[in-house]
Parts: C-alpha cells; structure tokens; sequence
C-alpha cells in the first residue's frame, strides 16, 4: 500500500475516534436540545450558525460528522481504486455502508433524545470504528521478520496505559462523571481498544508448529480483551450506580488482567524464539 493511502487511513481511523468522544460530550451536555425544533437547522441566524455555545457544541460535531463521512468515503473508494490489501478493503467498506444509518440515528438523538436511540447510535459508531481500526492495523502491519514482543510492544504499552486512567474514570465511580471526564474516559476508551485490535492483528504467523500455540494464545487474549473494552464503553452509557458500575469497575481490572498476561505470553514466546534459534545454530 502507497504511503498517501496509508496516511488516510490513519486519518479515518484518528477522526472517526475524535467524532465518538465529541458526540459523548454532546450528549452529556445536552447540547442537541437546543436544535431540537428546527433539524436540520439549528436555532442560530437562517438556523445555519450557532445561537449560544449549546447549539455550537451540536454545530460543530455535525461538521466534524460530515468532514469525517466524506474522509472516510474518500479514502474507501480510494482503496478500491487503487487494489489496496483485501482485508483493509473490506473493513473500510464495513465501515462505509453504515454510515447512512448512522446519520439517521444522530438526526434521532436529536429529535428524540432516548436514551435506546442514544445507544444504537454509540453502538454503530463503535462497529465503524473497528472497521477503520482494523484498517489502520492491517495497513500499518509491520514487517513478517519482526519478533513479536516488537510487534506488539507499542499497542501493549498504550493499552497499559491507559486502563490505569479508565479505572480512575470508571463511571460515576472515584469522580463526577461530567462531561469532560467522559470525554477523556471515552478517549482513553476508544485508544485502548484500538490498541488491543492492533495487537491482536499484528501477531505474526509462526514459523514453525513450536510458536503457534503461543501467539494463537497472545491473539486471542488480545482480541478478548479488546471485546470486553468496547463492551464497557457500550455499558458506560448505561452506569448510574448499582450492580452496573461494579461491572464496569471490575471489567476494567479483569481487561488490566488480560493485556498483563498478553505481555507475559509475548515475553515467554520471545525467549522461545531466541533458544529455537541458538539451538538451530548448533
């Protein structure tokens, strides 16, 4: 893949996140009331320009939704153009058939605001993010040669960082769940997962039957892991207190769990890999 494409996928990937996290802060402040009655307008001057800072907040996440549609578009049918890998030409296109339904359930968040319709739309939101994010994997593959604890070190040491911070921000747990703390939760959220998919995909093949079991094992704790995040993001949506905030607490410790264990199979199958070696070399 040409390094112009590759770009834009990463472009997608970074926009369609950013979106995400600035529809969370939307929704939390209500800020999509305040054009309620005049969608697809607003309530600011011929109802095309924001009234009070409400309405910019709904005005300016409709321009990021629209700039991120079209990038994401762009960079499909630039991927098909130009015979890009399989995979990440089929993520990409996941990713885009489902942008019209998006669309459809942000007009509804805003006319109706229930929280289902909320949900439905964090929901697809998700599943095209993890359509560009695997994009973004498959496009930024790093060589077959590379040994695996190097493969996987950067996504492992991002998602070990920033489940820390999930923890602290679990919630309506340890601090106000305000809408700047959801926004960084919600950051923190969608990187994470992002990492944990990266590392699941840049598992390299075994060379020989001696590493397969490892590294089916490092992939599948990683995709686990990965699965259970966007799980508790989906439910974040949910937690007021009660038996739901527990779960997301613990979720989260469980998924601190997974990627420590992530790093000691990648550890233990590096040093397989060097004593396969020496004794290959006597």
């Amino acid at each position: 893949m040409d390094a112009r494409l590759r770009r834009f996928v990463g472009v997608s990937a970074a926009l369609t996140g950013i979106l995400m996290v600035l529809g969370v802060y939307t929704a939390s402040t209500g800020a999509g009331l305040t054009c309620a009655g005049r969608w697809p307008f607003c309530d600011g001057f011929l109802g095309l320009f924001p009234a009070n800072w409400s309405s910019f907040i709904e005005w300016f996440h409709r321009l990021v939704a629209m700039i991120t549609g079209f990038v994401v578009l762009g960079t499909t049918v630039s991927a098909w153009r130009r015979d890009a890998d399989r995979r990440v030409r089929l993520a990409l296109a996941g990713a885009t058939i489902l942008l019209p339904s998006q669309i459809i359930l942000g007009a509804l968040t805003v006319t109706t605001y229930e929280w289902a319709i909320l949900l439905a739309h964090f929901g697809t939101a998700a599943i095209i993010f993890t359509g560009v994010a695997l994009a973004f994997a498959w496009a930024y593959e790093p060589a077959s040669g590379t040994d695996t604890i190097d493969r996987i070190r950067r996504p492992l040491v991002v998602a070990s960082v920033l489940l820390p911070v999930m923890l602290v921000l679990a919630p309506h747990a340890f601090v106000t769940f305000g809408p700047e703390v959801q926004a960084t939760y919600y950051s923190a959220g969608l990187t994470t997962y992002a990492a944990l998919l990266v590392a699941a995909v840049w598992i390299a093949p075994a060379a020989g039957t001696a590493g397969t079991r490892p590294r089916r094992l490092i992939r599948r704790l990683s995709s686990v892991a990965a699965v259970a995040v966007v799980s508790l993001l989906v439910v974040g949506r949910l937690v007021y207190g009660g038996t739901l905030q527990y779960v997301s607490i613990g979720g989260t410790v469980v998924v601190l769990g997974l990627v420590a264990a992530v790093w000691v199979a990648a550890r233990s199958d590096g040093v397989a890999a060097d004593a396969g070696t020496a004794f290959g070399s006597d």
